[in-house]
């Protein structure tokens, strides 16, 4: 996949319209928790914070889990700052973003398929959880 940035830029975008996101390490396990079928994408966001923060270490290990025994498609980025602008949430924890499915009979939006598509490949690669740069403003 040539632009998986402008993909996740996309379907963050067009999830937050429809108000399909949910930001934050403990609101997406509830999520996850209470309705797994629910869940679209994972998107997980490491900057220096989680260098030394063994409880989000932690979180995020559970996370992965959680995605992978679910099939959940699960990517990184590593400008949490920048991933906040995108979701439009400057004041909350934004670790950790799912992005929900649409409404029951919806088609998947092509973006997220895109992602998933890119994840398949880089699993392929035995890379797990792919990073994804994020666009530039």
């Amino acid at each position: 996949m040539k632009c998986p940035a402008k993909a996740l830029k996309e379907a963050l975008q067009c999830a937050q319209s429809e108000e399909r996101l949910t930001v934050g390490v403990y609101e997406c396990a509830q999520v996850m928790n209470e309705d797994p079928d629910s869940v679209s994408f994972c998107v997980l966001a490491v900057d220096e914070q989680f260098e030394w923060d063994v409880a989000l270490q932690i979180h995020f290990t559970l996370i992965q889990s959680f995605c992978f025994d679910n099939d959940i498609s699960i990517v990184r980025v590593s400008d949490r700052q920048r991933l906040q602008e995108l979701v439009g949430r400057t004041e909350e924890d934004a670790h950790c973003v799912l992005i929900s499915g649409p409404c029951e009979g919806a088609w998947d939006e092509p973006s997220v398929e895109k992602l998933r598509m890119f994840c398949e490949e880089r699993r392929a690669l035995n890379d797990w959880v792919p990073e994804i740069s994020l666009p530039e403003r």
